[in-house]
């Protein structure tokens, strides 16, 4: 038996912007085009949605996908799962298909819930026999029995999500397909799907799982690929392709962090980040501290006015390394309403004995006055990293143990100083 389940080799994908396409992917392109006016070749217009893409997956496995908006991902599922077709390159693909790319893929939106069940599985190649013993099973898990025989075209997108997911991982695809589709759904269905998900990874079946939920990644795909630009940038083991992704999507250096100015920020302006930097218990810059130390975040900021600003909100939250946010601290949460006089001045917030596991961390900073966004930034501002503390006070090392899923509040002494 191959042990190959998915065989990808040297796929590319060409897309012309602004452009009719020569070879409409679908009827509903080909009937646009007919009637599209001011059609222009556009041919310097080209872009590689993919190119030269190749990889196999084992029968079994189940492999990450990400990458920036834009990379190629969804390209990629769409073409594995014919409904686009290549440039150039192969795909094998042994086994039935199941996928899940868009709210509603594969169902029709005038056929009830009830009907889509059995239209989906006579699509897989599945008698009716297998779908009826399998029915039960989809209902429970997508929650809609209410709805079962509403037609699907009155579903709300998260209604959509719940019984697509349901019917394409019980009516037994060999290979499914999983596009970031998952993300409508509210947080408990999330954690239903991940574990269906790792069931279905037990039962020798194969999964191709597109997502930003790093956590997700790393817990559900023992290996991962990182697309970039259309292009394979590493593939391998997720913990270290989630790192290479982050190293792409997060500038940040540990230790002091000038904010470029060229930096994607929004807000009036009216008050800026300028850098950020972490001092130790010494009022030294630091880029590491110990878990359970007490640490000064310190934002310098610059003020477009000479008039004193009351009622100034500075805050910042800290993301983990995949992305989850583990807290926040305002200002505004400990009832201190900043106040700033001087056109060049720094926002400070002690933090008592640092409530982090060992890991690296990064920091996004936030600044209202009277109750509006002065200055938000696209991407973290700065890192910093932890190590093993005497986080309990007996003398030995280790570390405040936390729940990185969960949300926690800690206590900031705000102030402003000079720089």
């Amino acid at each position: 038996m191959n042990d190959i389940a998915i065989r990808v080799e040297n796929l590319s994908k060409l897309y012309y912007i602004g452009a009719k396409q020569d070879q409409p992917d679908n009827l509903r392109e080909w009937l646009t085009g007919r009637f599209r006016r001011n059609k222009h070749d556009a041919r310097d217009e080209a872009l590689w949605a993919l190119k030269d893409v190749s990889f196999k997956v084992k029968r079994g496995e189940v492999v990450g996908v990400i990458g920036r908006n834009g990379a190629g991902k969804s390209t990629l599922l769409k073409i594995l799962s014919r409904i686009t077709e290549p440039t150039g390159g192969r795909v094998e693909m042994d086994g039935r298909v199941g996928s899940l790319l868009e709210v509603g893929t594969g169902f029709h939106p005038e056929l009830t819930g009830r009907e889509n069940i059995f239209y989906s599985g006579a699509i897989l190649g599945m008698r009716r026999a297998e779908i009826d013993r399998r029915f039960d099973e989809i209902l429970d898990f997508s929650g809609v029995e209410k709805f079962i025989d509403t037609p699907f075209k009155r579903y709300s997108s998260g209604m959509k999500v719940r019984l697509g997911f349901a019917v394409a991982a019980h009516l037994e695809p060999e290979i499914l397909l999983i596009d970031e589709v998952l993300a409508v759904g509210d947080a408990t269905f999330q954690r239903k799907c991940l574990t269906k998900m790792n069931d279905i990874s037990r039962e020798n079946r194969t999964i191709l799982f597109v997502s930003h939920n790093l956590a997700a990644i790393k817990n559900l795909c023992p290996s991962s690929i990182l697309l970039e630009g259309g292009a394979i940038e590493t593939e391998g083991d997720s913990n270290g392709v989630i790192a290479s992704y982050m190293t792409l999507v997060s500038p940040a250096k540990d230790g002091w962090n000038d904010i470029p100015p060229d930096i994607n920020r929004f807000g009036t302006g009216i008050l800026r980040t300028e850098y950020f930097t972490l001092r130790n218990q010494r009022g030294e810059s630091v880029d590491t501290i110990e878990s359970g130390e007490d640490v000064l975040f310190c934002f310098g900021y610059t003020s477009n006015t000479t008039q004193t600003l009351k009622n100034v909100d500075a805050g910042f939250w800290v993301d983990n390394e995949y992305g989850e946010t583990l807290f926040a601290q305002y200002s505004s949460y400990m009832g201190q309403k900043l106040r700033v006089s001087d056109v060049r001045g720094e926002f400070q917030c002690l933090i008592t004995d640092l409530p982090l596991s060992p890991g690296r961390y990064l920091v996004h900073p936030r600044i209202h006055v009277f109750g509006e966004l002065a200055d938000g930034l696209l991407q973290p501002a700065g890192a910093f990293q932890v190590e093993f503390g005497d986080f309990y006070g007996t003398g030995s090392k280790g570390f405040f143990s936390d729940n990185p899923l969960v949300n926690f509040m800690v206590k900031g002494d705000w102030g402003v100083g000079n720089m």
